[in-house]
């Protein structure tokens, strides 16, 4: 640590680095670093080409110009009202997916253990479904409705599925469960609701960016941003429990607390993406384990997850921008391609090591 209290880095031989500023002190994996960059250059790429290609095909310095305000009118109209927030929204809702599945695999100890198989984003489109066309509630009531559905469904599949000490796989098979009837209690919501809200349920159900704005992705991007804070605050803490209750006890970590507030941190990072764009499946499965074959590090690595969660949602948006249709995907599509392929593999995968 230098005297003057300026910030100096080192490595350690474990390939970490090192910043210290006076009493703080950071330490890094270098490999995680470069891996974070990495991802950040191709996001970053991927947003460029998501801006250009559409119906209107613009280069890459018709593009700068606009987001310059430089550009002609119509270019600036395509790439700041239309395209620039779908860009934005899959990258902040990708992040809040990504960092919500590796909250809960390390909760679960499990790589199945992610909101898409516990049935948490199920019971969010349950609780949004029910504001919507029961209640009657609009954009606001909608968020409520969307995050307490989850909080609710996680209170119910942790009550069953962690009885009796029961292991993660009873956990799993609970969700599982929960999710298959929730889905069919969102399909008779939609029946026997009016005609022109069960349509546009309907077409909420499946999951897109194609139709934000910015009157509704600034608020959804400052309350995730919190919540990422607030997730990167709470795995250090999040990382003794993988260890085992009793070991995260006697390093002086108060279990239940951390778990209550790894679980609302989790459910609330569903909810706010499910509310503004609808449920968009996989990518909270397959973005921790990816970010995790990268890094080399344990489950609870937040922000490695929210970034590949970014890229994973931005690349399956500019897979449908691309795709040769005559009308425009919802994003659901090529993320329950490329995930349901993924979780296939995972399956088989876990089936070996179990053999």
């Amino acid at each position: 640590m230098n005297e003057g209290g300026g910030s100096r880095p080192g490595t350690t031989p474990t390939g970490t680095l090192v910043l210290r500023r006076a009493a703080l002190s950071i330490r890094v994996r270098i490999r995680t670093l470069i891996v974070g960059a990495c991802l950040v250059a191709a996001i970053v790429l991927l947003g460029v080409t998501a801006l250009c290609v559409g119906s209107l095909v613009l280069s890459p310095g018709e593009v700068l110009a606009a987001l310059l305000g430089q550009g002609d009118s119509r270019s600036q109209l395509v790439v700041m009202e239309w395209r620039l927030p779908r860009v934005l929204a899959a990258v902040v809702f990708g992040a809040a997916l990504g960092a919500s599945g590796a909250l809960f695999q390390s909760l679960t100890r499990n790589p199945l253990g992610s909101p898409d198989v516990l049935g948490f984003d199920a019971g969010a489109v349950t609780g949004a479904l029910v504001a919507t066309l029961v209640l009657g509630a609009g954009q606001t009531g909608l968020t409520i409705g969307a995050l307490v559905g989850g909080l609710a469904t996680a209170v119910v599949v942790a009550a069953f599925g962690l009885s009796s000490g029961s292991g993660s796989i009873r956990l799993i098979v609970v969700g599982i469960g929960m999710s298959a009837m929730l889905l069919a209690i969102n399909q008779l919501l939609i029946q026997r609701a009016e005609l022109e809200e069960a349509m546009r349920a309907s077409s909420w159900t499946l999951g897109s960016l194609a139709s934000i704005g910015w009157e509704r992705l600034v608020p959804a991007t400052c309350v995730i941003a919190v919540l990422l804070v607030l997730a990167v605050l709470a795995a250090r803490p999040g990382r003794m429990l993988e260890l085992h209750n009793d070991a995260a006890a006697a390093f002086g970590v108060s279990v239940r607390p951390v778990r209550l507030a790894l679980l609302a941190i989790g459910v609330a990072l569903v909810a706010v993406p499910v509310a503004v764009a609808g449920p968009i499946a996989f990518v909270a499965l397959t973005a921790p384990h990816l970010a995790r074959q990268l890094t080399r590090v344990g489950p609870l690595a937040v922000l490695p997850a929210a970034l590949m969660g970014s890229l994973v949602l931005l690349s399956a948006d500019v897979a449908v921008l691309v795709a040769p249709t005559t009308s425009s995907l919802p994003v659901s599509i090529a993320t329950l391609v490329l995930g349901g392929s993924y979780f296939i593999w995972l399956l088989i995968n876990e089936w070996r090591h179990a053999r």
